[in-house]
């Protein structure tokens, strides 16, 4: 199995209603070098300027981006050449990144790469420490910029020291 740190960038709270107009991945393993990044074309002319605005993207940019099926079916095609066995889709904020990878692959591909199930990554750290007060982001050593490639890499950083300083048992062979 393979784990693949997601993360998305939209123009509003919802997939269907509101656009998800990047994404990032990065399979987790030492080296950090096999990644994936694409742009994705408004599929609403709903969009909300403050949740565009985070993704550093001007609403005029994100129309040139490129068409979403292709941009999702290179993802798709990104993750089996990628992946050892089972995809194990892994996020910072997976209530909000998954509903949109799972939504755009379903509509735009009629199917899930990743299956129906995703890990939280804030959410093991917490069961790791024992304490469902703490965060794991202190444990990043590439800055959170809202570019998804760069907040992938933080993230995968991050549960790489989760196993490598609390000993959280991955497999990454």
């Amino acid at each position: 199995m393979s784990y693949i740190m997601v993360d998305i960038e939209a123009d509003g709270p919802i997939p269907g209603d509101y656009s998800m107009v990047c994404l990032g991945a990065i399979v987790v393993e030492p080296s950090l070098t096999k990644t994936f990044y694409g742009q994705l074309k408004p599929i609403s002319e709903k969009w909300l300027p403050d949740a565009l605005k985070v993704s550093g993207f001007s609403r005029e940019e994100t129309l040139k981006f490129g068409d979403p099926t292709e941009t999702m079916n290179a993802f798709a095609k990104w993750i089996n050449e990628n992946s050892k066995g089972r995809p194990i889709f892994v996020s910072d904020n997976n209530g909000f990144d998954w509903q949109f990878i799972n939504w755009y692959f379903h509509h735009f591909c009629g199917e899930n790469s990743f299956g129906y199930s995703s890990m939280n990554l804030g959410s093991l750290y917490k069961g790791l420490v024992k304490d469902v007060y703490e965060n794991f982001k202190h444990l990043r050593k590439t800055k959170h910029t809202h570019n998804p490639l760069d907040d992938v890499r933080g993230n995968a950083e991050a549960f790489l020291e989760m196993s490598k300083e609390y000993g959280l048992k991955i497999d990454l062979s």
